[in-house]
């Protein structure tokens, strides 16, 4: 297989795809905005010159930092194929292969392979975003790669060393530069993925294993945005229970809460608060997000013990808001703490923060107020988070990284 750069010296990034060997050349590829599709040969580009990519292993070649001409303002968030992503093998040694990009496109999996019997995979999320010096800015990306760690840990697979995997990220980034939305209309959604890809039929650990990241373009995780969503509070269906994986990115978590979503979100709801699956009366978090409380100058979010995924942007959340003076509390919290709250919000990388306008329970429907249903505690973290994310205030924390 050729190598990175000559990958990309000889493909170009708006020109013809060469695929990957282990399958067949698909039809003409289409991405899919706002529910529509569009031929990427249909889509017209801004050129907008060239310049000299650096971060490590990345810095051996030259990418176009031409942005795709796309519908920014109506985004959503949904998969826009690009044009590349990082692939790294790894065999019953246990060290990954350095890994190298690759036009995006299929993979061939064996029917036997350990992620498609037996779930053995992780997935991690993290974003990029443009400044207004169109220098590319990453958001705590070495919290992924330890958490993705620990996933595998707990799942019996190997993962990347935290070098590889930060490396990794800046490579795919930097590939697909022109995908990154234009400062202020949203972000590049970052999607790592480790599975067990070699074949297995008992059950047991697969002999090996794929690192994948691939990239989409995205806005808002809810239509709403930065608007007020209602939640359900779910007392049937469980997210996760003690002992198990539900405080590792691991893929089976998210598949088990799609029948409740999906009921929730035929009743009008944005999505599923879970309760715990022991007393059935402390929270637990939503559907793919964590959830706080604020009751006057104090704010509460559920502790993480072992059936809550420990959110990275939960946790950069509890910071911010100790630096503003609040009081932070992680416990139990009850659902009557919740329907007594003043404010409510929701934290993860897809939506950053999102306000709760109202949550029910037991047919028991409790409203928040604020402007225009937007607590002014979550305004705060929101506007001072995504400050920091997107380059409009200095970076006191070190949280960011930057690619130029």
């Amino acid at each position: 297989m050729e190598c990175a750069a000559a990958i990309l010296a000889a493909a170009p990034l708006a020109g013809r795809r060469t695929w990957l060997p282990l399958s067949p050349p698909p039809s003409p590829p289409f991405i899919q905005i706002q529910n529509r599709l569009y031929s990427m040969s249909s889509l017209p580009l801004k050129a907008r010159g060239m310049r000299r990519c650096e971060a490590s292993l990345a810095s051996d070649y030259t990418k176009a930092s031409e942005v795709a001409d796309l519908d920014w303002e109506n985004l959503g968030f949904g998969i826009v194929q690009t044009d590349y992503m990082y692939i790294a093998k790894c065999g019953q040694d246990g060290n990954f292969s350095e890994g190298e990009m690759v036009p995006f496109g299929p993979i061939a999996l064996n029917p036997s392979s350990g992620v498609l019997n037996y779930g053995q995979g992780l997935f991690e999320g993290l974003k990029a975003y443009r400044t207004t010096d169109d220098s590319i800015l990453l958001f705590r990306p070495e919290e992924n790669a330890l958490r993705m760690r620990t996933g595998a840990e707990r799942m019996c697979m190997p993962a990347p060393s935290v070098e590889q995997f930060v490396d990794a990220v800046k490579q795919t980034v930097l590939a697909n530069k022109r995908w990154v939305p234009p400062t202020g209309k949203g972000s590049l959604y970052i999607r790592p993925l480790l599975m067990g890809s070699g074949a297995v039929l008992g059950l047991a650990p697969a002999p090996e294993y794929t690192f994948i990241i691939f990239v989409s373009p995205v806005g808002n995780y809810f239509k709403e945005g930065l608007a007020p969503i209602n939640l359900i509070v779910e007392d049937k269906f469980h997210r996760a229970t003690p002992g198990g994986t539900g405080s590792v990115k691991t893929i089976g978590n998210y598949a088990s809460v799609l029948m409740a979503q999906k009921i929730a979100k035929e009743k009008g709801y944005s999505d599923v608060l879970y309760l715990d699956a022991v007393h059935k009366k402390y929270l637990e978090e939503v559907s793919s997000c964590n959830i706080f409380v604020v009751k006057g100058n104090a704010i509460s979010t559920p502790a993480v013990k072992g059936t809550i995924l420990p959110g990275i942007t939960r946790k950069s959340i509890i910071d911010v808001a100790l630096s503003k003076g609040f009081q932070v509390e992680e416990r139990l919290v009850s659902v009557d703490e919740l329907l007594e709250a003043d404010e409510v919000f929701c934290t993860g990388t897809a939506v950053v923060v999102s306000p709760v306008g109202s949550i029910t329970y037991q047919g028991k429907r409790v409203e928040y107020a604020g402007n225009k249903g937007v607590g002014a505690v979550s305004q705060q973290l929101y506007t001072t988070l995504t400050s920091l994310q997107m380059g409009q205030t200095e970076d006191w924390l070190g949280w960011t990284v930057q690619l130029s």
